[in-house]
């Protein structure tokens, strides 16, 4: 019995939970909708509520805890040999068993061991499905049941179905609040582990970034460096570039098109600045590896200069294109909301249009373009791939923007790629630089905060 096919059938009976809550409280009504104490739909939603709500939690509850629950029940019944195995073993042989569940693996080809024990998974597998459906059916019919009993002309449909909504809204911001403090307090478990190891001192201070284990103890730092220095001096660099290209060239398309462009070409101008935001940053890594890069290298050599052929310039005007978005959209509309008055003020003194902008409409819109401008920064403090593939891996403390350089995020990156063990200074830096942008960020959208209540004015 599929899973997709039971989630099809609970969402068309829902929808016929719908419409029978609709026609029975026209119905209750003698037809006239006017005699109901809330519109038809929210008799409908009513039912939803009753029937697919239930329903829908406990197909989403057995979806996410399936394969535990099976898991536990199936190494719960292993035989002694295969139970008392280490623990990382006794992980393999569940995964090779799940694998001969799934069909990964022909059972016919699968260890004769296993074979009994891949069985039995797909057993349970096979019962646990069908109980959900049964009960799953059998809470949707019987939500549906008492839903429609209770609809009657008088019935507070509308008022049910709010409170419930209103709880849900609780709910998902609940669990989007717990999900941001699982994440700092993983980041600060995690980075108190590395800080253990490796002096905070060294991490923060440190000029060299080594975090490979050596091998021979003549190696640079026998137990690795993991001075982060050169890393934030990537990162800042690479972000100061793309913001020296981001924020001229978004402010000014903000204000063309929010007091210059007519109409009907700031609605085809708009959009087409928009679809920067939506290119993968892969594509711009891309472009700027391919076609950026080597076209500063050329320019640089032409006149003298000794270019990388991967170059925080190249990394840095590329990124600056992909955050142009963000800083010209949330601008032009702060800039548009500045009250019109204003302008009209202006002008009835004898301003340009020029001066308007400059010493009223810039002024006013200035928390709202610095909120712009700082978005945009953390933006390109946190990417990636643009620096992957256009800057490199090189470590470097330098201010030249011709020379190779990385950032932080790359390198959290390459600290976690493949098999990794979470007990060595190496894997754990990755937590601690995660930690330390994280500060970051924070700070900047502090900044932001700060800004816009020093200078917010208040208009009628």
């Amino acid at each position: 019995m599929s899973i997709s096919l039971l989630f099809a059938v609970l969402l068309v009976l829902t929808i016929v939970g719908y419409m029978l809550g609709r026609r029975r409280a026209l119905a209750s009504a003698g037809g006239r909708g006017s005699n109901l104490h809330s519109l038809p739909t929210f008799y409908g939603w009513h039912v939803v509520v009753w029937c697919g709500l239930p329903a829908a939690l406990l197909f989403l509850s057995w979806i996410a805890a399936e394969d535990a629950v099976v898991r536990m029940l199936v190494q719960s019944a292993l035989p002694t040999e295969l139970a008392s195995q280490r623990a990382d073993q006794l992980s393999l042989t569940m995964s090779n068993v799940r694998n001969i569940a799934y069909g990964l693996v022909p059972m016919d080809s699968a260890d004769p061991v296993l074979r009994p024990i891949a069985e039995h998974y797909i057993s349970l597998r096979q019962t646990g499905d069908a109980a959900l459906w049964v009960l799953s059916l059998c809470l949707l019919i019987g939500g549906m049941i008492i839903g429609l009993r209770h609809i009657s002309a008088d019935f507070r449909a509308r008022n049910q179905v709010e409170r419930v909504a209103n709880w849900l809204l609780i709910a998902a911001s609940t669990l989007a609040v717990f999900t941001t403090v699982g994440i700092v307090l993983s980041l600060v478990f995690e980075a108190a582990r590395f800080f253990a190891k490796v002096n905070a001192f060294e991490f923060l201070f440190g000029l060299t970034w080594s975090p490979q284990m050596a091998i021979r103890a003549d190696q640079v730092g026998s137990s690795g460096a993991f001075g982060a220095v050169p890393l934030f001096a990537g990162t800042l660099l690479i972000a100061l570039i793309a913001m020296l290209v981001a924020v001229p060239v978004g402010l000014m398309s903000a204000v063309y098109m929010a007091e210059y462009a007519p109409q009907s070409l700031r609605a085809w101008v708009k959009p087409a600045l928009e679809v920067l935001a939506g290119i993968p940053t892969v594509v711009y890594g891309f472009f700027a590896a391919l076609t950026v890069a080597p076209f500063v290298q050329r320019i640089g050599e032409s006149i003298g200069l000794q270019v990388a052929s991967q170059s925080a310039l190249a990394a840095g005007l590329v990124m600056g294109i992909m955050i142009i978005p963000f800083v010209s959209s949330l601008s032009d509309d702060v800039i548009n909301a500045v009250p019109q008055s204003l302008r009209d003020g202006s002008y009835g003194l004898g301003a340009t249009k020029s001066e308007t902008i400059k010493r009223v409409i810039l002024p006013a819109a200035l928390p709202g373009i610095a909120a712009s401008v700082i978005l945009a920064f953390s933006r390109a403090l946190g990417e990636t791939m643009i620096v992957v593939m256009a800057a490199g891996l090189a470590a470097n403390i330098t201010a030249n923007p011709l020379a190779a350089v990385s950032t932080v995020t790359v390198h959290i990156a390459a600290l976690l790629v493949g098999d990794q063990e979470f007990d060595s200074p190496k894997t754990l830096a990755a937590f601690a630089l995660g930690l330390v942008l994280f500060a970051v960020t924070l700070s900047l959208n502090i900044a932001a905060l700060r800004i816009v209540k020093k200078y917010r004015e208040q208009y009628d």
